[in-house]
């Protein structure tokens, strides 16, 4: 019967604003942020696709959210698959990821293998791997499992403990270090001991996980809130259910501006397999880049000479990791790496960019420092050599804003449509969401 992929795409982005902002008040859906040319949800269907899976079932919530990947993947037919949506009648069940699984399974009337999966991460991974460990335990549910360290799971990541024959005996849910060393006696001399952690992926059996969720209270929990990760997995266990982990590769977290580019900066040095079957083959393969042919004929308006001409006299220099999408004009002595850039960019004279992406149609001003940072669609960064622009340390400007000359932002987040003068010193984690926050530190 094969595998079906279940897509969670009806999450609000509100840890990942203001990439997830069209408006101060319009969210888009996290289905359809921009990472590395295209949106979210199509290289999740893409990875799926690429290893056998060839229906997919889509949990959207609200109005925009369903409307927006409905434009977007339509019923499937340009990605060679068939899509399903929710009903919007079920929004009001969707009340957390395990309620909205259970609910629409039923809807949906599965009994086959089916993979759970967010919209807000990318992996690497094998489902031949993970199905095989799912049939060999018999689990209900088998779930995908990153290891990490203590310093990297303590207040961020849900840990698993396992017996011997591998399946899941107990859920902690962002533990602290001092509970680590509780539960994980071996972490207490080794720093770098790896526990298991979950990675929001799920490989079901829909008709024996249909059946445990008949159960009166789990049906009770379901009308009011039920996540897979603190609810779903800790009452199947206490149930005595099978439930079995599996370590895969890798994931790449997006559902902040820090873990989006930390993602988007390993993707691009290739650090994902899967992704790098998906993604076309780079130009070059030492400097591991991707430039669109209309970019290489694409001349500055100031020295009028293309972007081949200044790579090939080495007035621009291309570093690893690098893509330039469409029409993207190039100025002299722009430095990239790590950087991904997206159509109708203008990167003007002296500019730098690294680890940072640039959406659509930005303007980067002359010598402008950009580094780890996400720069929105039609952004404009009024630098000059006497005044430039400097931002870092996980900076993110939301779709339209423009900076002033001279401004220095390090771990800012600028809300769309601002126009910010050059402030100095604002405090990493500030968040200017409209002019009144603006004014506050003029």
């Amino acid at each position: 019967m094969g595998t079906v992929g279940i897509i969670l795409a009806g999450g609000r982005g509100e840890r990942a604003k203001p990439i997830t902002l069209e408006s101060a008040d319009y969210i888009r859906s996290k289905a359809l942020i921009p990472f590395v040319g295209r949106r979210l949800i199509e290289w999740v269907v893409d990875a799926c696709r690429e290893q056998g899976i060839r229906r997919f079932y889509v949990v959207a919530q609200g109005l925009e959210n369903r409307s927006q990947i409905m434009l977007l993947l339509g019923h499937g037919e340009r990605y060679g698959v068939e899509v399903r949506y929710s009903r919007p009648s079920f929004d009001r069940y969707n009340v957390g990821s395990g309620a909205a699984t259970l609910h629409n399974l039923e809807e949906w009337d599965l009994v086959e293998q089916a993979l759970v999966l967010p919209v807000d991460s990318v992996f690497d991974f094998s489902l031949a791997e993970l199905t095989e460990t799912h049939r060999s335990t018999g689990a209900v549910v088998t779930v995908a499992s990153v290891a990490r360290t203590p310093q990297e799971v303590a207040g961020k990541y849900g840990a698993m403990r396992t017996d011997p024959r591998g399946l899941v005996s107990g859920f902690v849910e962002k533990p602290d270090l001092a509970r680590i060393a509780d539960l994980f006696p071996e972490t207490r001399n080794d720093a770098e001991a790896l526990i298991p952690t979950n990675a929001g992926m799920y490989l079901v059996d829909c008709a024996r996980l249909r059946q445990a969720a008949r159960e009166p209270e789990l049906m009770r929990q379901a009308q009011q809130r039920l996540d897979w990760g603190g609810d779903l997995l800790p009452t199947l266990v206490g149930r005595g259910l099978p439930v079995a982990t599996h370590r895969i590769a890798r994931l790449g977290d997006l559902g902040n501006v820090e873990d989006y580019l930390i993602t988007l900066k390993d993707v691009l040095a290739g650090d994902y397999p899967l992704m790098n079957q998906l993604m076309d083959k780079p130009d070059s393969d030492t400097g591991r880049y991707w430039i669109h042919e209309t970019s290489l004929a694409t001349r500055d308006e100031i020295t009028g000479t293309t972007l081949a001409d200044k790579i090939e006299d080495g007035s621009v220099v291309i570093g690893p990791g690098v893509r330039i999408g469409r029409h993207v004009a190039v100025g002299r002595d722009v430095r990239l790496e790590y950087a991904d850039v997206g159509d109708g960019v203008e990167l003007r004279a002296g500019a730098r960019l690294s680890r940072s992406s640039c959406g659509d149609a930005a303007v980067i001003g002359p010598y402008a420092d950009i580094s780890d940072t996400y720069v929105g669609p039609m952004v404009e960064i009024q630098s000059d050599r006497e005044h430039p622009v400097r931002l870092e340390g996980f900076s993110a400007l939301g779709d339209g804003v423009q900076l002033w000359p001279g401004s220095r932002l390090s771990g800012v987040s600028v809300y769309p449509r601002l126009r910010v003068p050059a402030i100095a010193n604002l405090p990493s984690g500030t968040r200017l969401t409209s002019s009144d926050d603006i004014l506050r530190w003029i």
